[in-house]
């Protein structure tokens, strides 16, 4: 995938972009607000909620530590990146003015559990934030709650709801409050699509997906939930080392065991707002 320090440096855009999930066409009294829950930030693989009186700047799969990572599991060597991925993220702190973080999923990278490294990576980070950190519990966060017992806000695996905007790292089955919200956002998938220039020569880009949530595999599996026929937001990765699924190369599944069954459609949109279309025709 190519680097992209998504720092968020276009103009601030509040005013229903395409890429801006809204209310789910509902017609009770909380929908009268026509405001987008969730609307990523231009350029940036972040967006901004509405969640129960506050705003939050929601990202997802930040991966601190992950050269450590990569060169026990790869054996690739890279210089750490962990003052720029913190830069980056203060930048849009600083920017969307947000009364918290909600990181969905995989703040840290070892699945085995924090090692000395990410723990280092995080407290810096948390040292420079002023704002309250929820952390949406992901895969790759074991030891994470202990470990930042008096800094993080840890979820379970199956998520959270917060107002109106459920949060499921993806990686497990929501728990049903989360499908009882009207915008459910997940990551895990690190989504990108392969592009390809006018000679041929192909790219990845990141890229968010947006569509209806079908309520038939949870019904399936066995969850009950109150059901507002949600729209489903699929968050890019933060981190631009952490590689991608392309979403639209055959051969390349889901990683959610609720996914892509329960997304019948979802349109594609790059960082940028550009807007793909189907990402199964892109």
């Amino acid at each position: 995938m190519a680097p992209d320090d998504g720092d968020g440096s276009a103009p601030d855009r509040r005013d229903g972009s395409p890429l801006a999930s809204g209310d789910g066409g509902h017609t009770d009294s909380r929908s009268r607000d026509r405001r987008p829950l969730v609307e990523p930030v231009p350029d940036a693989p972040a967006a901004t909620a509405r969640l129960d009186g506050e705003r939050a700047l929601v990202v997802a799969d930040y991966h601190a530590g992950i050269e450590v990572g990569l060169r026990y599991e790869r054996g690739v060597e890279l210089d750490s990146a962990a003052p720029r991925r913190r830069e980056r993220l203060l930048s849009l702190v600083d920017r969307t003015d947000p009364d918290r973080l909600v990181v969905v999923g995989d703040f840290g990278h070892r699945v085995s559990g924090a090692g000395d490294t990410e723990r280092d990576e995080i407290e810096t980070l948390l040292d420079a934030l002023a704002v309250p950190v929820t952390l949406v519990r992901g895969n790759h966060d074991a030891g994470l709650a202990e470990a930042f017992a008096d800094r993080l806000q840890t979820t379970a695996p199956g998520g959270t709801r917060i107002g109106r905007v459920g949060f499921v790292h993806g990686h497990t089955w929501p728990d049903p409050d989360v499908l009882a919200a009207d915008v459910v956002c997940v990551g895990h998938e690190h989504p990108a699509v392969k592009l390809a220039d006018e000679v041929g020569r192909a790219r990845a880009e990141r890229a968010w997906l947006r569509g209806p949530l079908a309520r038939e595999p949870f019904a399936e599996e066995g969850v009950a939930a109150e059901w507002n026929a949600p729209e489903l937001v699929v968050v890019p990765a933060f981190n631009d080392r952490s590689g991608g699924t392309w979403v639209n190369v055959e051969g390349q599944g889901f990683l959610a065991p609720f996914l892509p069954g329960a997304l019948p459609s979802a349109q594609a949109y790059l960082l940028d707002g550009t807007r793909l279309g189907d990402y199964r025709g892109v």
